[in-house]
């Protein structure tokens, strides 16, 4: 929703505002790219330029009016991008896991220069008027690269053990910590462990984040690292039992086991049990009583939601005025199908979205975009 050169629209105001006058504790956004080579896809938020700053001020101030907090996200898509334009960075040249895109190996300049980028992305998020900063560093983006042994094996500084590969993300930390107000929050995204059994470990992260917490990183969300398909970080059809499948015209599954909830959460718990910071979980969050259930048990301090807000922007105030059970989203993914396609939005709902996306599909969009955003 945002414009070809990253700049905050009306519309994404409109997009998170809706949430915010609806009880949302805590607004995360979107990452926004920190320098022009972490571009993810097209029409992505960026925080690279003091010229980004007034719009997202005024983001941050549209969610402020409806007393909600909302951190700025700050990322780099490494050699992840979709944007056909963009020369990716990447600790070594290994083809991306996700997309196949091969790369070259960052120099020492260019790393240290990205490291810069960051900081400035959370300089210009404090003086947008945000509440704190998330530093994103997992999902198989540039932070979670050179911590993982798939995508780093680098021979410098830069790569090799656990503890060079604890270099980056931990200078990344570092600088965004001393770029903004000793008050100002700054949390991290990390991922604790990549899709292949062969890659990051939790025990290697937990050890980390205890790190990102000693330089003065005030919570952790937990996630994953280098990823193989993109239900890795957003499993499908999670908690959609016969019933459900009814309900949103799923066919295919009316005869399968619902998907679990909550996924991500033995890694979290793993993680409370060792460090002293607050815990973030996402991740497979659909039912009221899993909810409670996580922060009650203490496994995680909070529990987050992405999918479910964009079918209903309102399901935290639902929540609060009495609703349980499961929300409304199925995990479907047409909404990531889309990405880059569309501007976000759920296609189960109104009905006549799913037709609309069967047109676009089976008439050779999809295909077509994917083509004009991967190499």
């Amino acid at each position: 929703m945002a414009t070809e050169d990253g700049t905050v629209t009306p519309q994404l105001v409109s997009f998170y505002e809706q949430m915010a006058r609806n009880a949302v504790g805590l607004l995360v956004t979107g990452h926004l790219y920190c320098h022009p080579r972490g571009q993810y896809a097209p029409l992505q938020m960026g925080v690279y330029d003091d010229a980004k700053i007034a719009a997202l001020g005024e983001l941050a101030a549209a969610c402020k009016r409806h007393g909600a907090r909302i951190f700025g996200q700050v990322a780099h898509a490494g050699s992840q991008s979709r944007v056909p334009e963009v020369e990716p960075l990447a600790p070594s040249p290994v083809p991306n896991a996700l997309t196949g895109r091969m790369v070259g190996e960052a120099t020492e300049d260019e790393i240290e220069e990205t490291i810069d980028s960051f900081a400035e992305g959370a300089r210009r998020i404090y003086e947008a008027g945000f509440d704190g900063v998330h530093i994103h560093g997992a999902n198989g983006y540039l932070i979670s690269e050179f911590a993982s042994p798939l995508a780093n094996d680098r021979e410098d500084l830069w790569g090799g053990d656990a503890a060079a590969r604890d270099r980056f993300p931990l200078a990344v930390a570092k600088a965004v910590r001393g770029a903004v107000p000793d008050d100002f929050p700054v949390t991290m995204k990390i991922g604790f462990a990549d899709a292949s059994k062969e890659g990051l470990t939790v025990e290697e992260s937990v050890d980390r984040a205890g790190k990102a917490v000693a330089l003065g990183i005030d919570g952790i969300e937990v996630s994953i690292g280098v990823m193989q398909a993109p239900t890795d970080s957003a499993n499908t059809y999670v908690a959609v039992d016969r019933k459900r499948a009814l309900q949103d015209w799923l066919v295919h599954r009316l005869f399968a086991s619902p998907n679990p909830e909550a996924y991500f959460r033995p890694w979290a718990k793993q993680l409370k049990e060792s460090v002293d910071a607050p815990v973030m979980l996402a991740g497979g969050m659909r039912t009221t009583e899993t909810m409670s259930e996580i922060v009650s048990s203490g496994d995680a301090d909070f529990v987050g939601m992405a999918r479910p807000f964009i079918r209903e922007p309102d399901i935290v105030a639902q929540i609060a005025a009495g609703r349980t059970g499961r929300v409304d989203c199925t995990s479907c993914n047409l909404c990531l199908r889309h990405e880059g396609h569309h501007s976000l939005r759920c296609w189960r709902t109104p009905r006549r979205r799913l037709f609309q996306h069967a047109v676009y599909r089976f008439s050779g969009g999809l295909r077509r975009g994917l083509m004009r955003t991967r190499h």
